[in-house]
């Protein structure tokens, strides 16, 4: 886990989801069997830093950078005719909220109060407590490259992951995108299930905490093996519990992923971590980790991409996240 502040949907912190209208479009779109485009951009994995604890320890000094997620000349993807969102990306309309009243019912550790075993259900399931957000995008179906089968690619940057999705025609998730399509209409605290008990095996997530060694993490002799040791990683849709209500795979476990920090403002930074990764950490919808800047790159930080929706087609152009 980061170290860093996870805001969650409690004691008066912004919380978000959507009571949202799921179209027949969006139902259509999570039974689509994901197509990667052959001419995705790879990825080259880099070298990041580790910690104690479940939040990470940096490493002496600044990380060194090191290689690149983006593939330069890489080709935009052709427009699709005729549907609102691409073949491995995932319509989703619904309204978001800024503020939810989610309480735990239950912790599975009281003492750091990170994992809720289960919530309580609210009398009203979805109720907002502040004006809503009508939104429409498309998101992809897998974290990034998007390809079922295919593990995660791991230890990017917010910069890196904005870059590769922006050479595509996509775009980096806004954290209120990322929320609605987690929680669903009915803004549930998890993805799977009821939506309000926990379920370790549901997704790639409560495994055993490993214990890096950040100076062998970021060091280029050693890194390969270090990442290999701390590696928890499971392919895309290997889970096949592990859909939210649109359809998205893998929202919560795998990988933690970036997103643009839009709910609270770019404060303190505009990136921002959502969804937890494989070990015993948060791992629900609503809470995001800001405390780590744009270049901040570790062992289990992840993304995927979200694009406009259209009417008629999609479009190639992928305006960044707004408010």
């Amino acid at each position: 886990m980061l170290r860093s502040r996870a805001f969650v949907v409690f004691g008066g912190w912004l919380t978000v989801l959507a009571i949202a209208s799921v179209s027949e479009r969006s139902r259509a779109a999570g039974r689509e069997a994901p197509q990667a485009s052959s001419s995705a951009p790879k990825l080259v994995a880099t070298a990041p830093d580790a910690g104690p604890q479940l939040m990470p320890m940096l490493a002496k000094g600044d990380p060194a950078i090191f290689g690149s997620f983006v593939k330069p000349g890489s080709p935009t993807p052709a427009a699709l005719a005729d549907v609102a969102c691409p073949s491995d990306m995932v319509e989703v309309e619904g309204d978001y909220c800024p503020y939810v009243e989610q309480k735990c019912a239950r912790w599975l550790d009281p003492a750091t109060k990170l994992q809720c075993a289960e919530f309580e259900k609210p009398a009203a399931a979805g109720r907002c407590f502040m004006k809503t957000e009508r939104k429409r995008f498309c998101i992809d179906r897998y974290e990034w490259p998007n390809k079922v089968g295919e593990l995660p690619r791991s230890m990017a940057s917010w910069n890196d992951a904005k870059a590769t999705c922006e050479s595509i025609g996509k775009r980096l998730c806004s954290d209120t995108e990322w929320t609605l399509a987690c929680e669903g209409p009915e803004r549930h605290p998890y993805p799977y299930g009821d939506g309000y008990a926990r379920n370790g095996n549901a997704c790639n997530m409560d495994k055993p905490y490993v214990w890096p060694n950040p100076d062998r993490v970021y060091d280029p002799a050693t890194s390969a093996q270090e990442l290999a040791r701390l590696d928890q990683r499971e392919p895309s849709g290997a889970r096949s519990s592990c859909v939210s209500p649109y359809g998205v795979h893998d929202m919560t476990g795998n990988v933690d992923e970036w997103v643009v920090n839009v709910s609270q403002f770019g404060q303190p930074h505009e990136s921002g971590l959502k969804g937890g990764y494989w070990g015993p950490v948060r791992t629900r919808c609503r809470p995001m980790t800001t405390g780590h800047e744009q270049t901040f790159r570790y062992y289990q930080t992840g993304f995927r991409c979200c694009g406009s929706a259209h009417e008629g087609g999609t479009s190639d152009e992928a305006p960044l996240a707004t408010r």
